[in-house]
């Protein structure tokens, strides 16, 4: 019997051709886009799972509230850990890392003893010996029990001990960092490359060195390694202990108000699941690690539900559509003693068939789109091809989705009454469509919603990128690992400045961009008690002419100048934003407090975006101070090639065994929002595929109706109905079904995206013409779909309708 069924499901497949290419080709499809977003989904939920202890591990995190807004951070005090250590008996361990480029981490200089070349690299991190062993690096080489207990000692990633030692002896070997040369580092380990899913991206790891054991400098994150079976609630509760114990009496030194230090009492402490560092950050502690976003994993995660329910209403939308045509089959079956179960296995074994063979295209076609997928994700996903659970999941999915699909159809199929058949009193197919109607809603809802979702997105994208910043990002070169000029910096500045493509020179480090240096600080207006609330706000160490090469706009009083001695010593500059928060309507000639030092403020400037535009502008201020991590050029206006090979030049003159590194500050501002970019082109990308589905079901719908009224459509054309008519039949009924999608997605889509928008500071309004242009797209969709089957029909020779009549 089973042989039989599948001989006639068989047949059934190869009679209807275009119908079975439509049930096929979109279930294909939204297998295809399901399994990529699972395979997304995966990823992104993979972080820092591969931790052994991974249950255990926590960092730790600073939580406040100061007149009503919280405050987070997860940078500590170089002594926090040690105190967390050696006061709580559920840490067993706590380690710090510091990923700060004033502290030696981020981008240097690199090169081996024996070499004049140095290479610019990237992804230094600075730990201690107990955050080694918290992370659980695996060496390849050297011992893991000391690899960072010695002062310039350096751990290596495995994939750069190839690149720098091919012949594979790397441990004990000698290297230089930014050409220093009176301090190497020794090699002491060659660690395994860090995974791509952890939060953590580092190929070197330094010693701290950092011997400042104050209270109040805040540069470090902690993790910490508890015991097992802690109750973490009661954990955290005993750790705000530290601030009586260690932070109260340091701040108190400095001699801070009492009102300050009530509203430190007021802090705690809350350890983050290592698992959840990746997704579920809050944009507040401004860590500046890599992340992703949980809302657009669920975002995703409901996409590919809809995908594949889409393909599935489809199956059922057709099957139904098409029961005219299997209505004598059932008719004849029941009369010679057919029983409803065996048909009801036959359209079931007919949906598993179709099911298996979508999922074998939809799997085939996921792994020919996966390249493209990648490239726009920024990941490097595979398909588990040899993972023992991935052939037996595709196949129980096959088999669920294909009974999930069929049920409905092969119990309405097989429920027809014989006699009713054979009479022709059936009232089947297009006759029988409430099902239907409402199926086709759902589809163009779903569709509505996700044009919405894509408008949207574009907009706020294009937002991002044109929106005034406050300062001018265009024609700026920023050079990088400049530190490696050390007492030549100046004389490079100069020589530089002297080209003729050359507008302006500073150097700094401390950049309005991702991978800037950033340090934080609270500042209070010097003799004043303002509650104990204080400013946290950013002082950037900068050089002479840095507004003016950045085109940042001075709003009150003045800018450094060489002309005023103390300028470098004590004078301050804010923006306006800081100047608020201080409360100061005045504040030229203002003094300002900074952990014991005070500055003057010479002036104020307009607010600029030195963050991502999901974060509100905060305060910050500009200190003169040496900072030659990098020096950015304004370049006049020309072509920027001839300006870029007359720096090489200079640069080549000054450091000869270096190359050149640089980008342009305008690219660079571009990439601190390519995640956002990222996830609106993958969202952009499933709603194609999910509305390509939608119209796939629409287009055989609408074949369908054509080919049910054939004869009605050849009588009218025979009495002279005109085309206009017969394409207003043809259509109008489907029209309805979208304006109708169209009322119910407008009010979703506009909540689910505003409170997408929520997660930007700088955001677009919604207007109605939104919705309008959804709309419209979705009309045209619809009708340039139905119209390809109206306008045929509508132009059809009455005598192809009624021959058999």
């Amino acid at each position: 019997m089973f042989k039989n069924h599948l001989n006639i499901a068989w047949r059934s497949i190869k009679k209807d051709k275009l119908f079975t290419f439509i049930k096929i080709g979109g279930f294909a499809v939204g297998i295809a886009a399901c399994l990529l977003i699972t395979l997304f989904i995966g990823n992104e939920s993979s972080y820092d799972t591969h931790y052994q202890n991974k249950d255990h591990i926590y960092r730790v995190v600073f939580q406040g509230e100061i007149q009503g807004e919280v405050m987070k951070s997860t940078h500590f005090q170089l002594p926090f850990a040690d105190a967390l250590q050696s006061d709580f008996a559920e840490i067993t361990k706590a380690g710090k890392v510091n990923t700060i480029e004033i502290f030696g981490a981020g981008k240097r200089g690199f090169r081996i003893n024996g070499t004049q070349e140095n290479t610019f690299e990237e992804n230094f991190i600075v730990a201690d010996q107990e955050a080694f062993e918290i992370l659980e690096i695996e060496l390849e080489q050297g011992d893991p029990t000391t690899a960072l207990t010695n002062p310039k000692s350096i751990v290596i990633s495995k994939s750069k001990a190839d690149k720098y030692f091919p012949s594979g002896n790397a441990l004990e070997q000698l290297v230089f960092l930014d050409n220093d040369t009176s301090n190497p580092y020794t090699v002491t380990g060659i660690m395994k490359d860090i995974p791509e899913n952890s939060h953590l991206d580092f190929d070197f790891m330094l010693p701290v060195e950092d011997t400042n054991g104050s209270w109040t400098n805040q540069n470090y994150f902690t993790y910490v390694l508890v015991n097992p079976n802690t109750n973490i609630d009661e954990l955290e509760q005993k750790m705000s202990s530290i601030v009586e114990k260690y932070i109260i009496p340091a701040q108190m030194e400095r001699g801070r108000s009492a009102s300050f230090i009530d509203v430190l009492r007021t802090a705690e402490y809350k350890l983050q699941p290592v698992t959840d560092i990746y997704l579920k950050s809050d944009l507040k502690m401004q860590d500046g690690l890599k992340h992703g976003d949980v809302k657009f994993v669920w975002l995703f995660a409901a996409i590919a539900i809809f995908v594949l329910l889409l393909a599935i209403i489809n199956f059922i939308n057709l099957s139904t559509a098409k029961s005219a045509n299997r209505a004598k089959e059932v008719g004849l079956r029941k009369t010679i003693g057919a029983f409803r179960n065996s048909l009801v296995n036959q359209f079931l074994t007919e949906s598993v068939m179709f099911s298996i063979i979508s999922f074998v295209l939809g799997v085939l076609l996921a792994w020919g789109l996966l390249p493209f997928f990648n490239e726009i994700a920024s990941k490097n996903i595979e398909l588990p091809w040899t993972d023992w659970w991935f052939a037996p999941t595709l196949l129980v999915a096959a088999l669920f989705v294909g009974v999930l699909a069929g049920i409905y159809p092969a119990f309405y199929l097989s429920a027809f009454k014989p006699a009713n058949v054979l009479k022709g009193t059936l009232s089947v197919g297009s006759k029988s469509g409430r099902l239907r109607s409402g199926l086709v809603i759902f589809q163009f809802t779903t569709s509505v919603i996700l044009i919405i979702g894509t408008l949207i997105i574009y907009r706020q994208m294009d937002y991002i990128v044109s929106k005034e910043l406050g300062y001018d990002k265009e024609r700026v070169v920023v050079l990088e690992g400049t530190h490696i000029l050390d007492n030549k910096i100046e004389s490079f500045k100069e020589q530089l400045s002297s080209l003729s493509q050359v507008k302006s020179v500073t150097s700094t480090n401390y950049l309005p961009i991702d991978g800037g240096s950033r340090n934080g600080n609270t500042f209070m207006v010097d003799g004043q008690d303002d509650g104990g609330r204080g400013v946290a706000a950013q002082i950037w160490k900068v050089d002479y002419g840095y507004t003016e090469t950045l085109g940042i706009q001075l709003d009150k009083g003045r800018t450094f100048s060489k002309d005023f001695a103390y300028d470098s010593i004590n004078s301050i500059v804010i923006n306006n934003k800081m100047a608020t928060e201080l409360g100061l309507k005045d504040p030229i000639g203002k003094k300002l407090d900074n952990n014991s030092q005070v500055f003057e403020i010479i002036g104020v400037i307009e607010d600029f975006h030195f963050k991502s535009l999901k974060e509100d502008i905060s305060a910050l201020s500009l200190v003169i101070g040496k900072d030659n991590g990098a020096v950015s050029v304004k370049l006049e206006k020309g072509n920027p090639t001839d300006a870029l090979a007359a720096i090489e030049q200079v640069w080549n003159r000054n450091v000869p065994n270096q190359a050149l590194n640089y980008f342009f500050l305008e690219q660079e501002f571009a990439q601190m929002h390519e995640d956002v970019q990222r996830m609106g082109k993958i969202f952009n990308s499933f709603a194609l595929f999910a509305i390509f589905v939608a119209c796939l079901g629409l287009f055989a719908l609408s074949a369908f109706m054509v080919e049910q009224r054939r004869k009605e459509i050849s009588i009218r054309r025979v009495l002279g109905a005109p085309f206009q008519n017969i394409y207003k039949l043809l259509t109008f009924d489907f029209l309805k079904l979208i304006i109708i999608s169209i009322a119910i997605a407008t009010p979703i889509g506009w909540y689910f995206m505003n409170r997408w928008l929520e997660g930007f500071a700088y955001r677009i309004s919604i207007g109605w013409e939104v919705f309008l242009m959804a709309g419209v797209i979705a009309l045209c969709i619809a009708v340039l779909t139905i119209s390809y089957q109206s306008i045929g029909a509508a132009f059809l020779q009455p005598t192809k309708g009624l021959r058999n009549e």
